[in-house]
């Protein structure tokens, strides 16, 4: 599975190249605008909860779609995702889509002679 740190917005993380390109991921998720759950958020953030029992729909979405980037990505052979874009609306009924973007790659540090 790919790790956390091998999910970038960069063309390669420090020190390493790319070996090979698998091209283009995506994912997106889509979250439901919920009164109650936004209400319970405000009252955590009031109340001084960690800020992990209230995350906004967005984060959450956001975290799908870096998870299902990374299982994407591992299936075709990867073992990172780069140039990682993001685009999220929220639609007039409060509801949230999150779409996210890389390029699936294998990477190899820079001294690495192929």
């Amino acid at each position: 599975m790919i790790a956390k740190e091998n999910l970038v917005t960069l063309d390669a993380p420090d020190g390493y190249r790319v070996l090979t390109s698998f091209g283009r991921v995506t994912a997106s998720a889509t979250r439901q605008h919920n009164m109650l759950r936004a209400t319970f958020r405000s009252i955590g953030a009031f109340i001084g909860l960690a800020p992990v029992e209230y995350l906004t729909d967005a984060e959450r979405a956001r975290e799908e779609v870096l998870e299902d980037l990374r299982v994407k990505a591992s299936q075709l052979g990867a073992d990172a995702v780069i140039k990682i874009r993001f685009e999220a609306v929220e639609a007039q009924d409060g509801s949230v889509d999150v779409l996210a973007y890389g390029e699936a790659v294998r990477l190899a540090p820079k001294n690495y002679a192929a």
